[in-house]
């Protein structure tokens, strides 16, 4: 179990003085792991002329500087706070050092690499090239293979260790693909069709419930969620957000997921009908594609885009397609084999100089797919967007602590390091701390829903913002509760939650019904967009990144969750309570007490 702070990744600077000859270096091991994680198998040697595509990552030396900056900017107690950093500053502050890009250019040369072939990120922190494996293998010494997936029949092209020349070591951080099998897929369970959902479901009956607010609800709304059902729920009926101030709203979709504007129209038709013939900024990111027939349309994107585009309207509002990895078809000539969409997303938005000031995505995996360095690299990235002022918020994923199943016999929360003990799988994205994992919660009163993704990193130790809440909540369990099967000093999430279950959305044309936090993220991601166009509708900055302002104060303005677990690993996972909690965090958001103390800071 490797912990880290990234502010405390040191900088090594072992810098080379003269030319290397790199093909007489002496190669050592650089990453490895035990063997693929559980469902993948070794089949066939790659073979040698299957392009790859490698994105090289390099170090970045002052990111303990953006770092302290990404602090100071989002605590509210802070005379910086809100002062939130340029384009041009985040890439100052990623950059590598110079003698780190001479060396790493130097030996990409030596392998006939010439700049001209060579792709680099907005801030040169990142290297991609195009190689085939014959070539890839000389330059990593290692061997590539086809992997097959047991669950999905997919297959991919990787290895389980590679190495560099020594000298190199200090002057790369990761190179991928290599050792990463993740596959980050859309949070979402179950979905129902509208046949079974008959006309109740936007009535407009005049039973009410009391909400958490205290203010009255529709009954229809225990049964069914919409955004009228959401905007009464989280106390911002009355609310109207600006199409002109600058204020957007980012959602991402990734894997073939694409939105499709006739469902998104019929959508508004029924349930917003003033945003009815309103539309969005589609981005194509890395080959991202736009495919509008019915049978192309994704339940996650048109659920993100329905549901998101429908509270926030007429706030402009952006949705990026990005291509996800292509499987390796062996019957193909010469497929690209590359990596999974994180790193296209973010070297994209991070060398816009304009960006959407919250963007929420519901895609994830379990973190021990994801190669320690790998995550370290991606979460850093989400820390560049805090700094620049964007709420970043991940859907926190929808198995419980790990598997979502209760049966010791038949779970399968199993270690990826070769010794196999059942443990907790904690969800990446959601576990780096530079996000704001958003849980599922259902019913109103509202409790803590089954499948909400939570509980504690075991890459990244448990930041400051939330030390105490976290420490809290542990100190209520019972001593040796769930003993070895979770990282007690690890980052806990989620940190929030909303409602994520019976979402009524239009899919292919019919009404249907979803569950999943991937219903939680973009309505909780909705509503910090609303706060963000209350702060700029008086001249503030937006919020930024959003965790030191919950754990500090905005959790006075969240309904507190305190019934529900999340049950997964052969256990009945972790409890909600008073406090925060590893399956609803902080809570849910009560928007008129959240704006009023959003508008109360600088």
């Amino acid at each position: 179990m490797r912990l880290i702070s990234l502010f405390g990744l040191p900088f090594v600077a072992a810098l080379a003085g003269a030319a290397v000859p790199f093909k007489d270096c002496q190669h050592k091991v650089k990453e490895s792991i035990h063997g693929p994680p559980r469902g993948w198998s070794r089949h066939t040697p790659a073979p040698k002329h299957h392009m790859l595509e490698l994105k090289i990552a390099l170090p970045q030396p002052k990111f303990p500087e953006l770092e302290q900056h990404l602090w100071e900017v989002s605590d509210p107690n802070h005379p910086r706070y809100g002062v939130h950093l340029s384009k041009e500053e985040t890439d100052a502050l990623t950059a590598p050092h110079p003698e780190t890009l001479d060396i790493v250019n130097e030996w990409l040369a030596s392998y006939g690499l010439a700049e001209e072939s060579l792709i680099r990120s907005s801030a040169h922190d990142w290297v991609t090239i195009r190689v085939p494996v014959g070539l890839a293998e000389e330059m990593l010494d290692t061997t590539y293979h086809v992997y097959k997936h047991a669950g999905t029949g997919e297959s991919i092209v990787r290895t389980t260790s590679y190495s560099l020349p020594e000298i190199l070591h200090n002057h790369v951080d990761l190179i991928q693909p290599t050792t990463m099998f993740a596959r980050f897929k859309a949070f979402k369970s179950t979905l129902f069709w509208g046949n079974q959902l008959q006309d109740p479901v936007l009535s407009t009956s005049s039973g009410t419930i009391t909400g958490p607010a205290g203010n009255q609800v529709n009954a229809s709304c225990n049964s069914t969620i919409t955004i009228s059902c959401l905007k009464q729920l989280y106390n911002a009926v009355a609310y109207n957000t600006s199409a002109t101030n600058g204020n957007q709203l980012g959602l991402t979709g990734y894997l073939g997921q694409y939105a499709n504007n006739m469902d998104l129209q019929q959508f508004f038709q029924l349930e917003n009908p003033s945003a009815y013939g309103s539309n969005y900024t589609f981005v194509s990111v890395n080959g991202g594609l736009n495919n509008q027939t019915y049978a192309a349309a994704g339940i996650e994107a048109n659920l993100d885009t329905q549901f998101g585009f429908g509270l926030t309207w007429p706030t402009p509002r952006t949705f990026y397609s990005t291509a996800g990895e292509p499987p390796f078809d062996p019957d193909m000539f010469s497929p690209t084999d590359s990596n999974e969409p994180y790193t296209y997303w973010l070297d994209y938005v991070l060398s816009q100089p304009m960006l959407p000031q919250t963007i929420s995505t519901s895609y994830g995996d379990d973190e021990q797919t994801v190669p320690f360095t790998y995550a370290s690299r991606v979460c850093a990235g989400m820390a560049v967007l805090g700094a620049r002022g964007v709420s970043v918020l991940f859907s926190s994923g929808d198995y419980g602590v790990g598997d979502g199943n209760p049966d010791p016999a038949t779970q399968v929360c199993y270690s990826n390091d070769g010794l196999n003990v059942t443990k907790f799988l904690p969800t990446f994205p959601a576990s780096c701390p530079y996000v704001t994992a958003v849980g599922a919660t259902v019913n109103i009163p509202e409790t803590a829903i089954f499948f909400s993704g939570g509980g504690f990193s075991d890459y990244f130790v448990r930041p400051a913002y939330q030390e105490a809440a976290v420490s809290e909540y542990l100190a209520k369990l019972a001593p040796g509760t769930y003993e070895g099967l979770y990282n007690s000093y690890g980052r806990g999430f989620p940190d929030v939650s909303a409602q994520g279950m019976n979402f009524s959305i239009i899919y292919q044309g019919q009404m249907a019904l979803v569950g999943g936090t991937s219903c939680s993220s973009p309505t909780f991601a909705s509503f910090v967009s609303m706060l963000n166009d209350a702060r700029i509708n008086v001249g503030k900055t937006p919020l930024g990144f959003l965790n030191p302002f919950l754990y500090s104060t905005g959790y006075t303005a969240l309904n507190d969750i305190t019934m529900g677990n999340n049950p997964g690993c052969g256990t009945q996972g972790f409890n909600a309570t008073t406090g925060w909690d590893p399956i609803s965090g902080l809570g849910t958001p009560n928007f008129e007490k959240l704006e009023a103390l959003a508008l109360s800071m600088a």
